[in-house]
C-alpha cells in the first residue's frame, strides 16, 4: 500500500480543459494558461514540460513552490523549466515563507517572475479590450489584501484572481467583477480513506458569474504519499461562450 501511495504521489498528470465565459472579450480569441500549484519538494517532469511546450500563453504558479528543507537550486531548476513554456506569474503560499523567503523573492525576481503580491497586471487586445490578472498574498499567514489587488485594477472586461488558499471565496463579492479564481493549498486532502479526507478533492464550482477552481496540486506535504487524491497540473483554454461553463476534461498521465 505504501508503494502504491508513493507511486500515486509521483504521477505527472495534466488536466486539459476548456473554460467558457459570457464576459470573455472576443478580441483575445482565447487564452491558454498552464496552472501548477504546491510543487513543494518535487522536480517538474521534463516530459510534462515537453508536452505542454508551445501550447501556453501564461504560466501561473499558485504558491508553495517549496517548503522547509528544499534547496534553492531545486526551486530555480523548476522555475527555469516553467520559463520554457511562457511568462511566469507567482503568488505566495504558506510554505513559501518557511526558511529565508527573502532569498526566494530575490530568486524569483532574478528569473523574471512577476510576483502578484496583492497586485494586478492588465493585458490589452488589439481591439482595446482588457483582461486583469490579480494575485493576493497568502491568507493563512495573514498577508492577503484583496482590496489592494482590486484597487490596482482598472476597468477590465474580465478578471482572473490567483489565491493560494481557496478560502478567498469568502471575501469575494459580486461588485468585484471577478470571473475566475484559481487556487491550490488543499492537495485534495492528499490522503483520503473511503472518500474522507481533511479537505475536499479539487475541482470546479460556480457561484453567480464566478468560476472557482481548486487544484489537488503537484507535490505533497509532510509525507510523500497520496491516496484517492491524485496530483495534477492544468492546461486551461479560456474562451467566450456558454455561461460560466466548462468542457470535458482530458487527462494525460506521464
Amino acid at each position: 500500500m505504501v508503494v502504491y501511495m508513493w507511486r500515486m504521489a509521483n504521477q505527472n498528470r495534466l488536466i486539459v480543459q476548456d473554460l467558457y465565459f459570457n464576459d470573455f472579450p472576443e478580441g483575445f480569441g482565447e487564452i491558454r494558461i498552464f496552472f501548477i500549484s504546491d510543487i513543494h519538494r518535487r522536480i517538474i517532469s521534463e516530459q510534462l514540460i515537453k508536452d505542454v511546450g508551445g501550447k501556453v500563453d501564461l504560466v501561473i504558479m499558485g504558491g508553495d513552490i517549496r517548503e522547509s528543507g528544499v534547496p534553492l537550486d531545486r526551486v530555480e531548476k523548476n522555475i527555469l523549466s516553467l520559463k520554457e513554456l511562457g511568462p511566469l506569474y507567482f503568488v505566495w503560499g504558506n510554505n513559501d515563507y518557511e526558511g529565508d523567503f527573502h532569498e526566494l523573492d530575490a530568486s524569483l525576481l532574478k528569473h523574471g517572475v512577476k510576483i502578484l503580491d496583492n497586485t494586478s497586471v492588465s493585458f490589452e487586445s488589439d481591439e482595446g479590450e482588457h483582461i486583469a490578472l490579480l494575485g493576493i498574498d497568502d491568507i493563512s499567514v495573514e498577508r492577503d489584501r484583496l482590496d489592494l489587488a482590486l484597487s490596482d485594477c482598472g476597468n477590465e472586461n474580465f478578471r482572473i484572481l490567483i489565491s493560494h488558499n481557496p478560502l478567498v471565496k469568502n471575501q469575494i463579492k459580486s461588485e468585484h467583477h471577478i470571473n475566475l479564481v484559481l487556487s491550490g493549498h488543499t492537495h485534495g486532502g492528499q490522503i483520503r480513506i473511503f472518500g474522507f479526507g481533511p479537505y475536499c478533492l479539487g475541482g470546479i464550482t460556480t457561484e453567480g458569474e464566478c468560476m472557482y477552481i481548486t487544484s489537488n496540486g503537484y507535490g505533497t506535504s509532510t509525507v510523500p504519499l497520496r491516496l484517492e487524491a491524485k496530483p495534477e497540473t492544468h492546461l486551461f483554454t479560456i474562451k467566450k461562450g456558454k455561461r460560466t461553463g466548462y468542457g470535458d476534461a482530458l487527462e494525460k498521465v506521464y
